[in-house]
């Protein structure tokens, strides 16, 4: 009997052959307790024992890859065995009592043949047969019979598998950069070893080699370890599996574990694209007639276009010329095209050192490839899985496959720089310098492969570097700026009052007041956002830096400045309500509502009073609205707010329902705390956090001794900010603007406060908005937590 318990424990080679074993002694006792069919009159004797039967493996079974927790794969082939129905029940009822999952099938060769040549899964299946148990002659028929099939009806089935392959891609993404990947099914994945090895089997490529086999067994270990620690047949890395999985690996960290996962998944990956195009070349239809050679067009010196695909010219010498290499892979992808593999090869095998600093010629053959766009993207990664990128850039290796934990992000470290640099390709013109830009936006993270903040431990490797290619001092110097406060503009935008001049003056004096590094900085982050993703970059986003951006131009260059613009222009007029007047009060609530490209612009006016910006929060968290931007003004006794806004969950909102709700807030016949309370009980989505807030004071960075900046970092939630500002207003403080920002599961909410009184606010007082924040911060959940003494107090 199988040992269920210990099978998930067994290394692959054990595991394997203790399932055959227990295998191969089922199908005797099936055999052996089936009655022998009688012997047809005139015909020949029937056969019995094992003869003309056959119990294959196919599956991870059949590649000896058998996972824990795995299904098994059976095939039971039979010829001219008139009792096979009754054997094969008497085989499968044993393995499903033991519990084991089974994907079962009784066929004679032709049976299968005929499914394996019609059927893409079942015919990539059968190409793994290996016999089990039975008659080892009709086994060894059935893969023959099998792959010659295979190879037959290849041009059908391998664009079927393409496509199938193609889909999964798209629903699950690319393994190399997804941060809790499918080991199996995710392109780069396990499949893509199978797909590789039964597109060999065809003859349309070559076997995979021992570097490929290499990266598809980590793999292999990666999703046993996985599937033994979880106990089931799962394989998605989620995160909290990855730090067990990588100690029982050996391997240093989760961090580790993610960027080797990546690296194998990149190698598939890249060889399954270069397979994938020699297939669909073999596979076209070629016209019949007299063979015509393939024509070699000169792209560059040593550089020639054959077919698809660039090579390097009969004269051209690699030992001897150092900027063969770039050469080429400007000059394809200036093309749209890439690089043969055999050039490849070549190139890496004879390619000399590059000499430092690197001729102009060089340069300027890199510049060209940089420039290329979205067309340089494969042909960089081409050379990085040469370690031909490396060579050039040694500390490209420190960024390789570098995971980023960081939600917005969908690339490794290393891909999102490539991504950068061609978005920049696409702001060239836009710049005096688009070859500062091309270089600065594929630095611009380099500094996130070593310790520390990665814009100041960047700022020198960028300069080492510029230094390296060539560059003149100064244009190094501008490289090191552009590196150092990459994140300058887009972090001051969303986080700081464009319209404060003590912002501006900062930003400038942070440049130097120098307007060409401005507007490299400006097409950088535009670069650095669209590489990132939609979320990192959003149309409300880009409007916040470039307005931010007009205000410093108009600064440095003497000129006026603009005039305060909250969000995008309105993509519809405004739609406005009215509520009655307040008792008492001078001004009736008035809400307006105008669309923009990111979202809905609020304009909420009132009676001011105290407290008014937390309230207009309240009113608008409570109607399912996430406010990104928020500014009060207050002129004779009359209160606007303006707030950039976005529903969270798609119904836009009513200005009639926004200005009822004030009111009612207003006159106090709506609990604003009491409502939204239930409502983070009601869509509560996390557990209480362990992390306290943190909380930071800007004092320096604002006009006016009594206003100051008060940025708070805590997990976000419903109503976070009208709880935070009514904290900052209960210790007599008035939040005069506010810049919003969600960064995964984290608000970072920076508010302009200043004292009514005129007066700094002193440390006693900053101490109690301190202490007022952090309160504000706890969730319903976690206030009940620590009401029950469960939970640790925060700060």
């Amino acid at each position: 009997m199988l040992d269920l318990q210990s099978l998930p424990g067994l290394p692959r080679p054990e595991r394997t052959a203790a399932v055959d074993s227990w295998l191969s002694g089922l199908l005797g006792d099936a055999v052996t307790g089936t009655p022998a069919p009688k012997q047809r009159r005139g015909g020949p004797p029937p056969r019995t024992g094992l003869d003309g039967l056959a119990l294959v493996a196919v599956g991870s079974l059949g590649r000896r890859e058998l996972p824990p927790h795995g299904d098994l794969d059976l095939v039971l082939v039979h010829e001219g065995r008139p009792e096979i129905a009754a054997v094969a029940d008497a085989l499968w009822y044993p393995i499903w009592d033991a519990g084991v999952r089974l994907d079962h099938s009784v066929r004679s060769i032709p049976e299968a043949v005929a499914v394996a040549s019609t059927d893409v899964k079942a015919g990539l299946g059968l190409l793994d047969v290996r016999l089990v148990a039975g008659d080892a002659d009709l086994a060894a028929r059935l893969r023959t019979a099998t792959l010659a099939s295979w190879r037959q009806a290849a041009s059908r089935l391998l664009p079927q598998l393409r496509d199938l392959r193609r889909d999964r891609a798209r629903q699950l993404g690319e393994l190399a950069f997804l941060l809790e990947p499918d080991i199996k099914e995710a392109y780069g994945g396990l499949r893509e070893g199978q797909v590789l090895r039964a597109i060999a089997a065809a003859q349309l490529g070559d076997e995979p080699a021992a570097e490929l086999e290499a990266a598809y067994s980590f793999l292999l270990d990666v999703r046993d370890e996985l599937r033994r620690r979880t106990g089931r047949a799962h394989d998605v890395l989620v995160r909290q599996e990855q730090r067990p999985v990588a100690d029982a690996l050996g391997l240093a960290d989760e961090d580790t574990l993610l960027r080797e996962v990546s690296l194998a998944g990149r190698r598939l990956a890249f060889v399954a694209d270069e397979t994938w195009r020699r297939v669909e070349a073999a596979l076209v239809r070629r016209p019949r007639g007299r063979y015509r050679r393939v024509r070699r067009e000169p792209l560059a010196e040593g550089v020639v276009r054959q077919g698809d695909e660039v090579v390097l010219a009969r004269d051209a010498r690699p030992a001897a010329d150092p900027g063969l290499l770039l050469r080429a892979a400007a000059a394809a992808a200036r093309a749209d095209l890439l690089l043969s593999p055999y050039t490849l090869k070549v190139l890496a095998v004879h390619s000399p050192p590059m000499p430092e600093p690197w001729p102009p010629e060089v340069r300027w053959s890199f510049l060209r490839l940089l420039a290329s766009g979205r067309a340089a993207v494969p042909l960089l990664e081409q050379l990085d899985q040469e370690g031909l990128l490396s060579r050039l850039i040694p500390e490209w290796d420190r960024v390789r496959s570098l995971p980023q934990r960081h939600p917005w992000h969908r690339f490794t470290v290393d891909r999102h720089l490539v991504e950068a640099a061609a978005a920049a390709a696409e702001l060239t013109r836009d710049v005096d310098r688009p070859d500062l830009l091309l270089v600065a936006a594929l630095l611009h993270d380099i500094g996130k492969g070593w310790p520390g903040d990665h814009s100041v431990v960047g700022e020198p490797i960028a300069a080492e570097i510029g230094t390296r290619m060539g560059f003149s001092p100064p244009d190094v110097a501008t490289l090191a700026v552009l590196v150092r406060h990459h994140l300058l503009l887009p972090a001051t935008a969303t986080r700081r009052d464009i319209d404060d001049p003590a912002t501006i003056d900062r930003v400038a004096a942070t440049i130097g007041h120098d307007p060409a590094a401005l507007q490299l900085l400006h097409a950088l982050a535009q670069a650095d956002g669209a590489a990132t993703s939609v979320s990192a970059w959003s149309p409300w986003k880009a409007h916040l830096v470039a307005a931010l951006v007009a205000r410093i131009q108009a600064k440095l260059g003497g000129g006026p400045m603009p005039e305060p613009e909250p969000v995008l222009e309105p993509t519809r007029p405004q739609v406005t309500a009215q509520a009655p007047d307040l008792p008492g009060a001078t001004g009736a609530v008035t809400v307006g509502i105008e669309d923009v490209a990111d979202g809905q612009q609020v304009t909420i006016g009132a009676p001011d009073r105290q407290g008014l910006l937390s309230t207009c929060a309240g009113v608008l968290a409570l109607n399912q609205l996430d406010v990104r931007a928020a500014k009060m003004s207050v002129e004779d006794g009359y209160g606007t707010g303006v707030f950039a806004v976005r529903p969270r969950f798609g119904r836009a909102p009513v200005p009639e329902i926004l200005a009822d709700a004030m009111r009612a807030a207003l006159d106090g016949t709506l609990p604003l705390a009491e409502r939204l309370r239930q409502r983070e009980a009601d869509y509560r989505q996390d557990a209480v956090r362990s992390a306290p807030p943190r909380i930071s004071w800007h004092n320096g960075e604002v006009s006016g001794a009594a206003t100051g900046i008060v940025e708070v970092r805590a997990g976000d939630r419903a109503g976070l900010l009208y709880r935070l500002t009514a904290a900052i207003t209960g210790e007599g403080l008035d939040v005069t603007s506010a810049r919003i920002e969600t960064l995964g599961a984290d608000a970072v909410d920076c508010f302009y406060v200043c004292n009514p009184s005129g007066e700094a606010v002193d440390p006693d007082q900053r101490g109690r908005v301190e202490q007022a924040l952090v309160a504000a911060t706890r969730g319903a959940a976690e206030e009940g937590a620590l009401a029950a003494g469960w939970a640790d107090t925060p700060g």
